[in-house]
């Protein structure tokens, strides 16, 4: 098999066997060649000790020297070059103690999670596909280099990785390596907040974040995201929906764009149901108020999975304005805009389109049409540049400052006031009639 290595990294391998020692690109970039994808970065093994490549190359960086990792550089491109090594013992279930350097390229090979990741290739020798991934990418399969429970004892996040690959590749699990994530995803609990974070957002924005179930079914959801569970088991008894929340959670992920905060939110989108609902005297369920609640209830779990700031305030706020349904006419548009905040729009209607997608066919099509119309009258605003918040409001508080009102809260209140006769009528977002306004209806 002949796979096309990039000039840089046979530039790295070249250089290293020149002097003598073994060199082998490895892992998922041999994966992805394979398959036919792009390998998104590069990485070497080598016989080499990490002080004897620092001698080989002139600029190098140590990333990860105490594991035996050199990142090479070849202009302004970076190649971690990584020593064969045997792992030593696990303490915390997610980095060995210590590691011995070892000459042998399938000592290095065997410590790896997968087989399909277990490859190595250099166009000297060819592949070097010891455990058979070749027959596993073939088969679509996710299984673990020799015993499965040893390969997670070692890596708990290698289940959610295990689960994670197979999203992304659209991969089976092999049932030993599945069953041993089942035994064994209470491991996890030991893994820090922002590696669990890593691979669900790879999970979710993959081709199939369909996946999602594999997680409840295994048990990693209820060691990492409790609330899914309760989300996957909260049946819905209502004329617009044929889901539980959870599966309809999962449906709307596939019917949205793999961008991060899209499918967070559709994640997320549903989460206060359960706690929400309610049931009338004819056995129907209610959700009343959901939407707010689910916010806070996503900005609680984000925090916890240590995600940043600004994608904490942007999903929360889709979610907080998912379920909103203004009237279709200009002011109730323009008024639910700025209620829901402009940064919110036009994701707001891939939102609401994914959610209605994964719903019942009860008046989905009505709904539908709701949406286009919404979003209609939403451009023709924007296309005509209306007024829709205080920074596009024609009066600042310069302007009443130099009219006499004293600095303050007032200010505030004032500039809201126009707003609101703006946000009624655009045609009064003019300064002279906004402070003639203000002026004469105070009188």
């Amino acid at each position: 098999m002949k796979i096309e290595l990039p000039e840089k990294v046979k530039t790295v391998i070249g250089e290293l066997k020149a002097h003598g020692y073994d060199a082998y690109a490895v892992g998922g970039c041999i994966r992805d060649s394979i398959l036919g994808r792009t390998p998104g970065d590069w990485d070497i093994t080598t016989s080499a000790k990490p002080q004897q490549v620092k001698a080989i190359f002139p600029r190098t960086v140590d990333t990860g020297i105490q594991h035996g990792t050199v990142t090479v550089l070849m202009d302004k491109e970076g190649f971690e070059v990584t020593t064969y090594r045997i792992d030593g013992e696990y303490e915390d279930a997610r980095h060995p103690k210590d590691v011995i350097f070892t000459s042998n390229l399938l000592e290095d090979l065997k410590r790896r999670d997968f087989t399909i990741n277990a490859m190595a290739y250099n166009d000297e020798t060819g592949l070097v596909d010891a455990f058979d991934g070749i027959a596993d990418l073939k088969a679509k399969r996710i299984r673990c280099v020799g015993e499965p429970t040893e390969r997670f004892t070692e890596d708990a996040l290698r289940m959610m990785r295990a689960v994670r690959f197979a999203a992304q590749l659209g991969f089976t699990i092999e049932d030993a390596t599945r069953q041993a994530i089942c035994d064994m995803a209470e491991n996890l609990s030991k893994i820090s907040a922002e590696r669990i974070q890593v691979e669900l957002v790879k999970l979710v924005t993959s081709d199939h974040p369909e996946e999602m179930k594999t997680i409840y079914d295994t048990g990693i959801a209820a060691v990492i995201l409790p609330e899914f569970c309760t989300m996957m088991e909260t049946e819905q008894h209502n004329p617009h929906h044929i889901y539980t929340v959870g599966v309809h959670t999962i449906r709307s992920m596939q019917e949205i764009r793999a961008d991060r905060v899209l499918r967070l939110t559709m994640l997320f989108h549903d989460v206060a149901k359960p706690v929400c609902r309610t049931e009338d005297e004819n056995g129907i369920h209610h959700f009343h108020g959901h939407p707010e609640v689910g916010a806070e209830m996503a900005r609680k779990i984000l925090r916890r999975l240590k995600f940043d700031n600004d994608t904490i305030r942007k999903v929360t706020a889709l979610i907080r304005a998912h379920d909103d349904r203004p009237p279709l006419k200009g002011r109730a548009v323009r008024r639910a805009i700025f209620r829901n905040g402009t940064e919110q729009y036009p994701e707001l209607f891939e939102v609401k389109r994914a959610d209605i997608l994964a719903q019942s066919s009860f008046l989905q099509q009505e709904k539908l049409l709701y949406v286009d119309r919404y979003e209609h009258m939403y451009r023709q605003i924007i296309e005509k540049h209306q007024c829709l918040s205080l920074k596009d409001l024609a009066v600042n508080g310069s302007d009443l400052i130099a009219r006499g009102i004293q600095p303050g809260k007032e200010i505030g209140v004032i500039l809201h006031a126009m707003l609101e006769q703006v946000l009624e009528d655009p045609k009064l977002n003019e300064k002279e009639a906004l402070l003639d306004w203000y002026f004469n209806s105070n009188k």
